[in-house]
């Protein structure tokens, strides 16, 4: 059984949502590709999440495009793998330039996260811009 039927469920999830591809390379499973919103993304995110070892399975480079009348512009939905030894603020100012903005990096990660002083190597964070 190859990546593509492991993660079958994401694959669909996608479908009519991600203007891209899930192409199986290196071992790993490559989403690359684009999502009109950021409610999108975190869909397949959720959905790619559910296998308990999809840190080691899968690449992702899901960006998302505006969809206002605006015309919008594209940006790429940032995150960060945390490593040993990290912290919020840390990684707000690395990311955000300002330490004292790591509220708006637990903000954006309450799926995930229950408290602030509580993250984990190998967890994926939302960087908010």
């Amino acid at each position: 059984m190859g990546l593509r039927d492991t993660y079958a469920y994401a694959i669909s999830t996608a479908k009519g949502k991600f203007d891209g591809n899930a192409e199986e390379r290196d071992g790993k499973l490559h989403f690359k590709g684009s999502v009109k919103t950021e409610q999108d993304a975190n869909e397949i995110w959720a959905a790619i999440k559910t296998i308990p070892n999809w840190r080691n399975e899968v690449v992702a480079d899901i960006k998302v495009v505006g969809g206002g009348s605006g015309g919008g512009v594209a940006t790429k939905a940032r995150t960060y793998t945390v490593k040993a030894g990290d912290t919020l603020s840390a990684i707000a100012k690395q990311h955000l330039g300002d330490a004292n903005q790591y509220m708006k990096i637990y903000e954006a990660n309450r799926d995930q996260l229950s408290d602030p002083d509580k993250i984990k190597p190998g967890q994926v964070l939302k960087i908010p811009s």
